[in-house]
């Protein structure tokens, strides 16, 4: 049997479409706690500036948008895995240590799908993937 796509094309997509809609929520809810989207901070409010809410809303809107292009990747999504590492540890495990208990399965999926962008990269649709082909076809 013939297989319409092939299994490297089928990865190249999956892994386009992991980075961009895990970006995508990240960005929204940076934006929620930078510009008051979606109106769900209590008062309908932002989060006070400098404070470790809104340094999280920085790290989610520029963080998002690279992982979403796939610039600098690989860092963002690093830096990102941390942030949810350290909020899962921080606000969800001190109420119990099972996500499903403490409502943390958000912050334990996007550490590793983070995780996993961070390690594997943002694949061949990508801004790094552009400029790793032009690199290459520069030095042959």
């Amino acid at each position: 049997m013939k297989t319409i796509i092939s299994r490297e094309k089928a990865i190249d997509i999956s892994v386009l479409l992991l980075r961009v809609f895990a970006g995508i929520m990240f960005i929204q809810a940076g934006g929620m706690k930078l510009f008051g989207w979606f109106n769900l901070i209590p008062g309908g409010g932002t989060v006070p500036f400098l404070s470790q809410a809104w340094i999280g809303g920085v790290i989610e809107i520029i963080g998002g948008s690279l992982v979403v292009i796939g610039l600098f990747t690989r860092p963002a999504a690093f830096i990102m895995s941390g942030e949810m590492a350290v909020a899962y540890w921080q606000f969800h495990a001190p109420q119990a240590v099972w996500p499903i208990v403490n409502q943390g399965q958000p912050a334990v999926l996007y550490c590793f799908i983070f995780l996993f962008i961070a390690a594997y990269g943002a694949g061949k649709y990508s801004v790094d993937g552009i400029l790793k082909n032009r690199k290459q076809s520069v030095t042959v």
